[in-house]
């Protein structure tokens, strides 16, 4: 997840072709580390964002336009003095390394043709934007770098522009087979530390890729000169395509979130864990990932209070039952008392008083003997009615708890329920749907009256390998209505077994599903929800004609009995509507 070489010459190449040529319209400065241009290329008006924010460095074309102060900063004052309408002649990478140059052409104060340079380094905590001379003299930078931060380069006006050697790693594009091959196996670091350690513009996700192509391990151990040599060619097929512009922009989902991207196809992600989706623009691609990857931070930070709240109660519903689970097992000892009681009124005439035990036959246990402890200050009347009223007592406490802890179960029940859905949210829509039924079960307290605001907030929607629409509740309510009405008598409904989850339904239009579509919904099912960390999770899947909503329930709770199940590997291999 890193914008390495081989990602920077996708957006080159990207940047090269759509701007090139164009003039620039406006320079903005939304924030203290980055710039937005405005850029008229043909016939088209193109946005292009340079970010050099330490956390996230970012040059892609966008559609998204930011506010700007209303006082421009000086860094884009002189921009927009030297190159307010410059013409982009050439967008170009240093080598692999993670700099792009655009070289502009614009009129000075005398109307003389001048060039200058934008250096866009794309360093991580590095990073940097610097405006040169055509000749690489530093005339300003919108990160100052003194001597007293770095000892290895000065970024201030009037010193010249260079990459430092101690920054400065093997070029990966010119290097010879001989010179690699003696790098490699002169390093005692791991083979994936090695390469992306010695050679410019390969990140530790390439260089796992390519000792995957390479059919190699990221062994410690010397490579052989086969193993070299066919790890060097694997590497050169790669730049081969990377240098003929041949690019696949895309993204790599693990379990339904944006994990990895890459201008590449990586072989080291396939399988059953990952999907792809793949774009025509890296700009497009870059947008989407690190917006989805926000959005994912922002729920999670959005729902803390809501999990707390849930959290809070599920920890208070747990400790309940465990007490009530403890006084229900104490009742179980009632039908003692009531023994002792009886036995005492049947033998109980030869007690004299006094007595503190009292053995007898157990007419109740084949006549076995059994001692009755006794209280010597009463007599044998009063103490079989001690008996009798604590087996009454017993007796309305078993009745009242089993009831109690019923009804504590199902809140817990409910309570998971909430959690799994707080875990699969994905906008504010869904929180505030969430947020709704927390307050309808008393959870958290309504503090005004009036109307209910709409919230519009929809299950998750995919179609099936085979073309069946599969719909996924993402909390209760949605569950509910997907299974009371928009599920018909014949369509497919799955839930995981015996915990909390989502309802999946497959809308089967009466035609019979095929066994793909039904591993694809019970591999939804499993996904989304409590098992979803199992490595396998059991599936009950029935028609929706089966299905009955228990009286008086929360909303999704349902019971059904002529179900079938199967087991299904949690995954979501289907991309959403």
């Amino acid at each position: 997840m890193a914008l390495d070489g081989f990602v920077i010459s996708n957006i080159t190449y990207e940047l090269s072709n759509s701007l090139s040529g164009g003039r620039i319209n406006k320079i903005a400065m939304p924030d203290k580390d980055e710039l937005i241009f405005t850029i008229k290329a043909g016939k088209s008006t193109q946005r292009l964002l340079i970010s050099a924010s330490p956390s996230l460095p970012l040059l892609y074309l966008t559609q998204v336009n930011k506010p700007s102060p209303m006082t421009a900063p000086a860094f884009c004052m002189l921009l927009r003095k030297h190159i307010g309408s410059a013409r982009i002649l050439s967008i170009t990478q240093l080598g692999l390394e993670r700099i792009v140059c655009f070289h502009f052409e614009h009129l000075d104060e005398l109307g003389d043709v001048c060039q200058k340079k934008l250096y866009v380094e794309l360093m991580g905590k590095y990073s940097n934007i610097i405006f040169t001379d055509n000749d690489d003299n530093i005339i300003d930078s919108i990160k100052r770098v003194p001597a007293q931060v770095s000892s290895l380069r000065e970024v201030l006006p009037g010193r010249k522009y260079f990459l430092p050697d101690e920054l400065k790693k093997a070029d990966i594009l010119s290097v010879s087979e001989e010179d690699f091959s003696k790098i490699i196996r002169s390093s005692n670091l791991s083979l994936v530390k090695a390469l992306y350690q010695s050679f410019a513009g390969i990140s530790p996700l390439m260089a796992s890729e390519m000792i995957t192509r390479a059919s190699l391990s990221n062994q410690t151990d010397i490579l052989s000169d086969i193993e070299c040599r066919h790890l060097y060619h694997t590497i050169h097929l790669l730049i081969e395509d990377i240098q003929n512009g041949r690019f696949i922009p895309n993204i790599i989902y693990r379990s339904g979130e944006p994990f990895e991207f890459s201008s590449i196809i990586l072989e080291s992600y396939q399988g059953e864990d990952f999907t792809i989706k793949k774009y025509d623009s890296v700009s497009t691609l870059l947008f989407d990932f690190y917006s989805a990857k926000d959005n994912i931070a922002r729920i999670r930070q959005k729902s803390a209070d809501l999990r707390k709240v849930v959290q809070n109660a599920l920890e208070r519903a747990v400790k309940k039952f465990d007490l009530q689970s403890k006084q229900l097992k104490d009742t179980k000892k009632k039908d003692k008392f009531k023994v002792y009681g009886d036995l005492l009124n049947t033998y109980g005439y030869v007690l004299s008083g006094g007595e503190d035990k009292f053995t007898c036959e157990n007419y109740y246990d084949e006549n076995k003997e059994i001692t009755i402890p006794l209280d010597p200050t009463l007599s044998a009347i009063d103490n079989a009615k001690r008996f009798y009223d604590k087996y009454a007592k017993l007796k309305r406490t078993d009745e009242a708890l089993s009831e109690e802890i019923q009804k504590t179960a199902q809140d817990i029940e409910h309570l998971n329920s909430i959690s799994i859905s707080l875990d699969i949210a994905t906008d504010e829509a869904d929180l505030a749907q969430i947020k709704e039924e927390l307050i309808e079960f008393g959870y958290i307290r309504k503090h005004h009256i009036g109307k209910k605001a709409k919230i519009n907030s929809k299950p998750m929607h995919f179609l099936s390998s085979d073309g069946f629409h599969i719909y996924v509740g993402k909390n209760n309510y949605q569950n509910e209505e997907l299974t009371f009405k928009v599920a018909t008598g014949n369509d497919w409904w799955f839930h995981a077994k015996g915990v909390a989850g989502s309802h999946v339904i497959v809308k089967s239009e009466n035609k019979e599903l095929s066994d793909r579509t039904f591993e694809e919904a019970a591999a939804l099912a499993a996904y989304y929800s409590k098992a979803r960390d199992n490595e396998k999770v059991e599936i009950d899947y029935i028609q929706k004609k089966n299905i009955k909503k228990v009286p008086g329930a929360a909303p999704g709770f349902v019971i059904y009995h002529t179900n079938w199940s199967m087991i299904a590997t949690p995954a979501n291999h289907l991309q959403e509507l």
